[in-house]
């Protein structure tokens, strides 16, 4: 019997793989408005009610390719990190939910998306740039290599965010683009669209226990938002620092979805060097200090 529920198990692993690749492709095609499980299961072969029984409801495919998503987000970023020797646990952090901009609405305006497998991460390990005031260059891992720095990590995973968005365009679209009218995603998706966020938070809180940030000041008329978001998002950091941080997330993602929505068509000539000049001014205005 247990060979049994084996077999069946895997059998219904690859129909919902199926299902989602489907999904994903006419995502491609016509938007995640007009995604429809009766279209799904016409291009499958398969019969509605059949496709029924894997995802009850339209709802419940956009929400598992929009966990999909966020968990191939954070796990790029998480491998970024991870690649210039800092240590990082792996799968989604307990701590509490970032907030940003999405394409679904969920109750903590999270992050979602749609996506397989994760884009390179970009340089394989920052070092500390020969030109000052130039950002951080990738450079080799072993010990005779450039040193690791903090800013060097924060422009890595920035730019492996930006990498991954870069090569999965209509997924990002689902998360960071408009929102899909008569969708509101689940708690269950709040835990996946954090990953990528407490990976730059990790980058922040080793440089604050190094003494590697010094936080710009916090406005007199911002403290209390600042100390409710340190509350919520990071208490063992200073206010000042998650707030600043908070400003620099929305930037990143305005960077990338400018790139990826093709607003900097005739505008910006060589947006790797731009998005990485950008990246590391984000870092240097949040006060990483190499």
């Amino acid at each position: 019997m247990t060979t049994v529920r084996g077999a069946r198990a895997r059998a219904r692993d690859e129909v919902t793989a199926a299902i989602k690749d489907e999904a994903r492709r006419q995502l491609a095609a016509e938007g995640a408005a007009k995604l429809s499980l009766r279209a799904v299961a016409r291009e499958l072969g398969m019969v509605s009610s059949a496709l029924y029984r894997y995802f009850p409801s339209r709802d419940d495919l956009l929400t598992a390719l929009i966990v999909d998503a966020y968990d191939a987000l954070g796990a790029a970023a998480e491998a970024a990190l991870r690649a210039t020797g800092a240590a990082f646990p792996a799968g989604a952090p307990a701590a509490a939910p970032v907030t940003s901009g999405t394409g679904a609405s969920t109750a903590t305006r999270t992050t979602p998306g749609a996506g397989a497998s994760a884009a390179s991460p970009g340089p394989a390990v920052p070092g500390a740039s020969a030109t000052p005031g130039a950002p951080p260059t990738a450079g080799a891992s072993d010990p005779g290599g450039p040193q690791v720095t903090p800013r060097g990590r924060w422009v890595v995973v920035c730019r492996a965010v930006r990498e991954w968005a870069k090569a999965h365009p209509h997924e990002y679209a689902l998360i960071y683009g408009s929102p899909v009218p008569g969708y509101s995603a689940p708690q269950a998706t709040v835990a996946p669209a954090s990953r990528a966020a407490h990976v730059l938070l990790a980058v922040l809180r080793e440089a604050h226990r190094t003494d590697g940030v010094a936080p710009p000041p916090l406005a007199a008329d911002l403290r209390a938002e600042g100390e409710r978001l340190a509350a919520e998002l990071a208490p063992d950091l200073p206010p000042a620092l998650v707030l600043a941080f908070v400003g620099a997330w929305c930037q990143l993602f305005g960077l990338v979805s400018f790139e990826v929505f093709g607003h900097f068509h005739r505008v910006v000539e060589d947006p790797e060097a731009f998005f990485t000049h950008a990246a590391d001014r984000l870092g240097r205005d949040l006060g990483l200090l190499r």
